[in-house]
């Protein structure tokens, strides 16, 4: 699994969450496991 520019990632166990700011091979891992990617925060409306 590669990590994708621009995208959270979490982790499970402590909670950390980074954010990937140069894709590439790899995976983001935390605690001795993967980190899972987050989706995206919807953003309030400005009506």
């Amino acid at each position: 699994m590669a990590n994708e520019l621009g995208k959270r990632y979490r982790c499970e166990n402590c909670g950390t969450e980074v954010l990937c700011t140069k894709a590439g091979e790899g995976a983001a891992t935390c605690c001795d496991k993967e980190m899972t990617g987050q989706e995206p925060r919807p953003i309030p409306s400005s009506d």
